[in-house]
């Protein structure tokens, strides 16, 4: 088996997955959210491991559409502590970086540091260990990097200052994809994806289901429906697995008021751990 994600090694996405599946896991890096999909769709056996969303700075909208766009299933979650570091090569200080670079994300995430900084520019880069791949391998001593402590290590670099992040209660919650439906039994929380028609109660009526049954509903979540403007897709995450009766009657309602659904998963709670 093999698992898929964006970024170089020491990304946080490979921390994800290392988590999920262990450290023998054979871990693949890819250089787009797409081609994790994609590889999770074409190899039956094989898993992709994403972003969903950002305690601080919210969903990863991209992802979300990609779910629709797929035929794949959610089979499992991890929740990651972020921790931010500002690293360079060793021996450089803080007085010779004149660039510091990392993923836009991880940049805003530390926004009151950077702003602390002076006659220092900040670059945005693809990814934050890419960031951390470049400096080593073009041997950038007037440059530094935002990124893990796995980063740091992976690229032989030093970390000059620790948890850089404006916000320490930074958390990124990722999902395991796969071709292969996961077992509902053992599912604690499902997540789905419908529509309904452009009428005054219509959401109303369709959370309404959840509601009247007690299932307790964790995130919602709107995105455009492609060629319909002004029509919403929403995203739902509640508790409990579809194998529950509650949860079948709730969602076969659903499916007389809804002009679409479908499950995306039913999966275990994903345990938190830092990075």
């Amino acid at each position: 088996m093999i698992v898929a994600y964006q970024g170089e090694p020491g990304a946080f996405s490979e921390e994800a997955a290392r988590s999920f599946f262990g450290p023998k896991a054979h871990l693949l890096p890819v250089q787009s959210f797409k081609d994790v999909f994609a590889f999770a769709a074409k190899h039956g056996s094989h898993h992709g491991v994403v972003p969903i969303e950002n305690s601080v700075y919210g969903s990863v909208h991209q992802n979300y559409d990609l779910l629709l766009k797929h035929k794949l299933s959610i089979v499992g979650e991890v929740k990651l502590r972020v921790q931010l570091h500002l690293m360079t090569l060793p021996g450089v200080s803080l007085k010779e970086v004149r660039s510091i670079y990392s993923h836009p994300q991880a940049l805003g995430q530390c926004e009151e540091f950077l702003r602390r900084l002076k006659r220092v520019s900040v670059v945005a880069f693809y990814d934050t260990a890419g960031a951390a791949k470049m400096i080593r391998e073009k041997s950038r001593r007037d440059a530094a990097a935002i990124a893990s402590a796995r980063a740091a290590s992976a690229y032989g670099l030093e970390i000059l200052r620790r948890n850089v992040e404006s916000n320490h209660h930074n958390y990124t919650r990722f999902i395991v994809l796969s071709s292969k439906r996961s077992n509902h039994k053992v599912g604690e929380k499902t997540s789905l994806v419908f529509a309904v028609k452009n009428v005054p109660g219509a959401l109303f009526k369709a959370l309404a289901v959840f509601a009247l049954r007690e299932i307790n509903m964790l995130k919602i979540e709107s995105r455009p429906l492609i060629g319909r403007p002004w029509e919403y897709l929403f995203y739902l995450d509640v508790e409990g697995s579809t194998a529950d009766e509650r949860m079948q009657q709730a969602l076969d309602h659903l499916g007389e008021l809804a002009t679409l659904v479908r499950i995306l998963g039913s999966y275990p709670f994903g345990k938190t751990i830092k990075s």
